[in-house]
């Protein structure tokens, strides 16, 4: 069942949003050559408790870190770990959010380290602009296929492929609400977009084939053919004057809590 959020509930769901970009700004401003995932995970725990929210990635499901840190070929659900480095030219998935005040905030980045070849730069731009065309789309009175159709044309209009297994949801109460929002589809179909939804639209897309597998821990999913994956996300409200980017400021240089 579709949640709508009141008035209030906005408000609550803007304070969880805004920790949780903050959060991932962190983790993305962290990340050098020879630090390991694991100690980014911490630097973004740290964060958030320290602001009184709750990582409301951790143990959700199981998944044992604060975020999903998921480097070059991996395309969601990376497990930190320390003997995992960052090297210069990786480029680097963040997947986190929190929860406080009983309401979630979700968001995502690919960071590059350092200096990254142009068709990987790429990648990340189209996945980024696929994103805030898929916000574009949601517009009160459209429709969850409007969201997908704007991310799929615009991504596979530039070569690459969009990831068929894993979508976008709602979010409020919890992290993950109905109803589901993939990111391919046709215009015009799916349910109505109305003003009081809150929803994370989260374009996950492959350099090459979007044919991705799951290794044997159960949570690293990687492309089959080990071309390069992206994951931009960001969590939207529905409202009467356009979609309002609940989680804008890990995109905004200078911006702070």
């Amino acid at each position: 069942m579709i949640q709508i959020k009141n008035a209030a509930e906005l408000e609550k769901m803007r304070k969880a949003a805004a920790i949780s970009a903050a959060a991932l700004k962190a983790g993305g401003e962290a990340i050098e050559p020879g630090i390991s995932t694991a100690e980014i995970d911490k630097i973004i725990y740290d964060f958030i408790v320290r602001h009184g929210a709750r990582p409301n990635f951790l143990h959700l499901y199981g998944f044992p870190a604060t975020a999903c840190i998921s480097v070059n070929d991996t395309v969601i659900h990376g497990i930190p770990s320390r003997d995992q480095k960052i090297r210069p030219g990786d480029i680097v998935s963040i997947d986190t959010g929190c929860k406080i005040d009983g309401f979630n905030g979700d968001n995502a980045c690919t960071f590059a380290c350092g200096k990254i070849d142009l068709e990987a730069q790429r990648l990340l731009d189209v996945t980024r602009e696929s994103l805030h065309l898929g916000i574009a789309a949601a517009q009160a009175g459209a429709r969850i296929g409007d969201i997908g159709h704007a991310v799929q044309s615009y991504v596979e209009e530039n070569g690459f492929s969009v990831v068929r297994e894993y979508v976008g949801h709602g979010v409020g109460k919890e992290l993950h609400e109905d109803p589901e929002v993939p990111n391919y589809g046709h215009p015009g179909r799916g349910q109505r977009l109305v003003p009081g939804m809150c929803i994370a639209i989260e374009p996950m897309t492959c350099q090459y084939k979007c044919a991705i597998k799951t290794l044997k821990d159960g949570w690293t999913v990687k492309t089959c053919d080990g071309g390069l994956a992206a994951h931009f996300e960001h969590t939207v409200a529905i409202t009467s004057n356009g979609p309002e980017i609940l989680t804008h400021g890990w995109e905004e240089p200078g911006w702070t809590l």
